[in-house]
């Protein structure tokens, strides 16, 4: 294995939650009074923070979201998790693969920690990321969220390895941009967002079978 450290996304790319959470965030925006489709989910809330949520309705209407906003969608996304979360196809195979070749990984999220755990519970992830281990960050431990490098560069300084021989797996704009800005190698999942709309990636991969060929 040619890096010290593999960095996760997690929504997407270990758990196949993208659809359930933006068609949850899409209707809640619109549910209180800031029509939202899927597809404008996607586009502008894919791969970021909750603080992203909250700048981009205060920039574009003037208004606030409510306090509880968070909470609330925090809740509503744990329901549907809980009867419709999967783990992404191939996923578990590359997980025994990096543990059984004694591969440092970790998982760098824009998601609250509440949200990676009840996933993870659900999906059985909870075998390789648990925050007992040591290997679960969140956008809540560094303030700022993708496109920011901030989250990357946390997982590698808890993890003891330097920026540029580490290496992201992400799914989203946001998160390939962060990676970049982060001084990282970057493998682009193109499940969700295709090749030209995550430009910047060292590469590309379509599904996860693919993924260890492009670590080794």
């Amino acid at each position: 294995m040619r890096y010290d450290l593999i960095i996760f996304d997690n929504d997407g790319v270990l758990v196949d939650s993208e659809p359930l959470a933006n068609t949850v965030l899409a209707a809640y925006l619109t549910e209180i009074g800031h029509p939202t489709t899927y597809e404008d989910s996607l586009r502008d809330y894919m791969g970021g923070a909750l603080h992203r949520i909250h700048d981009t309705v205060r920039e574009r209407t003037g208004q606030e979201l409510p306090a509880d906003f968070g909470d609330e969608l925090l809740r509503r996304t744990l329901v549907v998790f809980e009867r419709e979360l999967e783990p992404v196809d191939g996923v578990v195979t590359v997980m025994e693969t990096l543990e059984a070749e004694g591969v440092p990984y970790c998982l760098a999220s824009s998601g609250r920690h509440e949200r990676i755990a009840a996933g993870h519970r659900q999906t059985g992830l909870d075998r390789w990321f648990r925050t007992d281990r040591g290997n679960v960050f969140s956008a809540e431990d560094v303030g700022r969220g993708k496109p920011a490098p901030d989250l990357f560069l946390h997982a590698a300084e808890r993890m003891g390895a330097a920026p540029e021989r580490c290496v992201v797996v992400e799914d989203s704009p946001l998160g390939v941009q962060a990676a970049v800005a982060a001084g990282m190698d970057v493998y682009g999942f193109t499940v969700m967002a295709g090749k030209a709309d995550l430009p910047g990636a060292t590469g590309y991969f379509g599904h996860m079978d693919e993924l260890l060929t492009l670590l080794a």
